[in-house]
This record gives C-alpha cells, sequence and structure tokens, in this order.
C-alpha cells in the first residue's frame, strides 16, 4: 500500500517564550491551559498553511516528550536524577537526563494519558489527526535503580510488562476516538545499535543486549494489540537521542533490522538518517513490502537548512531498498522533545517543514 502521507513530521514543536515562562512560573492552571489552546491553535494553522494533511499539537501541553506517561500515574519518586552522557557538534558532556526520577511503589494509574490533548486537536484539526506517545521500553532503564525499584519490582521485565496495560488502553481509546495516526516514539532501540549501550544493557542492566531487544519488541507488539484496524496509522519513531539539539547514541540500523522491521506490528517506520550517525540505507531491505518509511532526512537539531537538491537524491537512494511508493520525508526528530526545545528558532524550525512539503510535492507531486 502506498504512503498515505509524503510530508510528515515527528510531533513536537518548539515552545514560544511566553509558554515556557509561564510553565516555569508553575502559572495558575486556567491561565496556563488557555495560553497553551492559543498557541496549539497556532501551531495547527502554520500546518495547514505549509500544506500538511497531518496535524499536531506540537506537544505544547508537555514538558517532554514522555511527560504524559509520568503526569499520569503515581509509583515515580522525580527526585532522583540518572547521568547520562550527550553528544554535541563539538563533542560529549556528562549531565542529568531529561526526565529523573525513581520507581518506588507500583505504578497506578490516576488519568488518561493523551486524551485531554486529543479531544482539543481533533475539535480544531483541519485534518488527519497525529498522537504520539512514548514506548513502554523507554521507562525502565531511567527510571529502575537497583536497590530501591527491585522492592516493588523484582526486575526490569516485571516492571515493563506492569505498563502494558495502560499504553495498550491508551492507543486503543485514541484509535476508537479517532485517531488517524498513532505514533510511538522509542529512542531506546538505539542501545542495540550502539555498543557503548550494548555494554550498558549487558553490564549496568544486568540484561543480555539480545534477549532485551527480543522483549523490546514484544512489550511494543503487546501495546498495538487490537488497534490495526482500516484508515489507521501505526507508526514507530526511531532515533539516537533529541535533547537541546544531543544525542547520546550512533551506529546504523544494521544489527537490529532484520528482527526490529520483520517483526514490530506496525504500519511505518519513521527512521533517523540526517547524519552519519545513522549509517546506510542498506538495512531498509528487511521492511516489509507495503509498509512505509518515512526519512528522516532533515535535522531537527541543526539550524542549517538542507539542499531540496540533497534530500531528493537521498529519495532516490533509498528507493533502492523500499519502493518510492512506500517512502515519505520528515525531520529526523521533533524540534522539542524537552520544552526547552533544540537550538534553533521557530522560523528556521517553519523553514525546514515547509521544506518537507516542497520536497514531497518535487518527489510525489503530492504531501
Amino acid at each position: 500500500m502506498p504512503a498515505r502521507y509524503r510530508a510528515d513530521h515527528i510531533g513536537s514543536l518548539l515552545r514560544p517564550a511566553d509558554l515556557l515562562q509561564a510553565r516555569n512560573a508553575s502559572s495558575d492552571t486556567v491561565q496556563l491551559r488557555a495560553l497553551e489552546d492559543k498557541h496549539i491553535l497556532r501551531v495547527i494553522a502554520r500546518q495547514k498553511d505549509l500544506g500538511f494533511k497531518i496535524f499536531t499539537d506540537g506537544e505544547l501541553r508537555r514538558n517532554n516528550f514522555m511527560s504524559d506517561f509520568n503526569d499520569a500515574v503515581e509509583g515515580i519518586d522525580e527526585g532522583v536524577a540518572v547521568a547520562r552522557t550527550w553528544q554535541t557538534g563539538t563533542g560529549p558532556s556528562s549531565r542529568p537526563s531529561m526526565v529523573p526520577g525513581t520507581i518506588v511503589a507500583k505504578i497506578k494509574q490516576k488519568r488518561r494519558l493523551t486524551g485531554h490533548e486529543f479531544v482539543f486537536v481533533k475539535q480544531h484539526s483541519p485534518g488527519d489527526v497525529k498522537v504520539t506517545l512514548p514506548t513502554a521500553n523507554q521507562f525502565p532503564a531511567i527510571y529502575y535503580k537497583k536497590g530501591i525499584s527491585d522492592k516493588v519490582y523484582p526486575t526490569y521485565s516485571d516492571f515493563l510488562w506492569d505498563i502494558v496495560p495502560i499504553f495498550k488502553a491508551e492507543i486503543q481509546a485514541l484509535v476508537d476516538e479517532g485517531a488517524q495516526y498513532v505514533q510511538i516514539d522509542a529512542p531506546r532501540y538505539s542501545y542495540y545499535i550502539d555498543p557503548k549501550w550494548r555494554s550498558y544493557v549487558k553490564n549496568e542492566m544486568g540484561l543480555d543486549p539480545d534477549q532485551a531487544l527480543d522483549e523490546a519488541i514484544n512489550i511494543d507488539n503487546a501495546c498495538l494489540e487490537g488497534a490495526q484496524r482500516a484508515g489507521v496509522i501505526l507508526a514507530i519513531h526511531l532515533c539516537r537521542g533529541n535533547n537541546r539539539s544531543q544525542w547520546y547514541a550512533e551506529g546504523g540500523y544494521d544489527a537490529i533490522a532484520e528482527k526490529l522491521f520483520g517483526r514490530l506490528n506496525v504500519d511505518a517506520f519513521l527512521l533517523e538518517y540526517e547524519s552519519e550517525r545513522a549509517g546506510t540505507f542498506e538495512p531498509l531491505r528487511f521492511v516489509p513490502r507495503g509498509k512505509t518509511v518515512v526519512l528522516g532526512l532533515l535535522s531537527s537539531k541543526l539550524a542549517d537548512i538542507e539542499s531540496p537538491d540533497h534530500l531528493a537524491r537521498r529519495i532516490d537512494e533509498a528507493s533502492k531498498y523500499v519502493p518510492l511508493e512506500n517512502l515519505a520525508l520528515s525531520p529526523q526528530c521533533g524540534f522539542a522533545s524537552t520544552m526547552e526545545g533544540n537550538l534553533l528558532t521557530e522560523d528556521q524550525q517553519w523553514q525546514k517543514l515547509g521544506l518537507v512539503v516542497e520536497t514531497a510535492r518535487k518527489v510525489w507531486s503530492t504531501v
């Protein structure tokens, strides 16, 4: 089946200064919601003006790409930071992870994850709506602390399978309510393509990396089970970290391609391909026929604007492994995985998104 949307984007958009200030100031909830509403309407209108057929709220109501889960559950102590080495264009820097916390009690859901977001976008969207969710696999490596969390969940796996029903129910609810596109954001798969993070999984987490990859795929499939239906796209986005224009992993998809592309029960793969960190297009040969690959060829980290001719050439290169009719285009990641956002301006963000639409029209004669 041909790709439904040729021009795509990952979901998160840069927050305007007044919204950042209001959130940092812990403003009145009603006033903050009104400000969010105003800016969400603005970014929806901008997506329409550029020519997109798929719309998100830019994740403007979130502190980061995964905070919808944190805000919806009890059992996580937010007071403990995790050290992580992030990479920039000038070299590595060690800093706390973007979401500190520790599992200290059984996870208990207190509200829906994205219901409040979706209802507003659905009401105001001029086209199909995409909703983004973090993968369940995102949380153990960040929140599971031996000596603390194992008193509640004896193993990482116990914690993972306990939160599957939360994500499964959320995805099912979104599809039932009319979401045309549900995207799982899954940077954790980068642990299995980068030797230093495979070593971390083995030596620090005490897991066999290959078995952990198998379980990660099983977890995502369990969350998606029952949500497949005509007219709905279920997709997964893979990246190598995206925090203030930094990254933490590198390496091609070669080590995981056959398992990941062959076994994940999704309709589309949104793949980071904007730099040499992502390797070659060769692993795309394992993508099953009929599934969509959204090529993340534009950087959401760097301000430099890509060449339209370069993008077209790269799409042509990828079409040697996946038919052109099954390809689409997007930035490599969101522009604001954390609310502080990447190191470029809103004008540059919109210029890049406009280039996605322009290139899609040039290559496929449609968006």
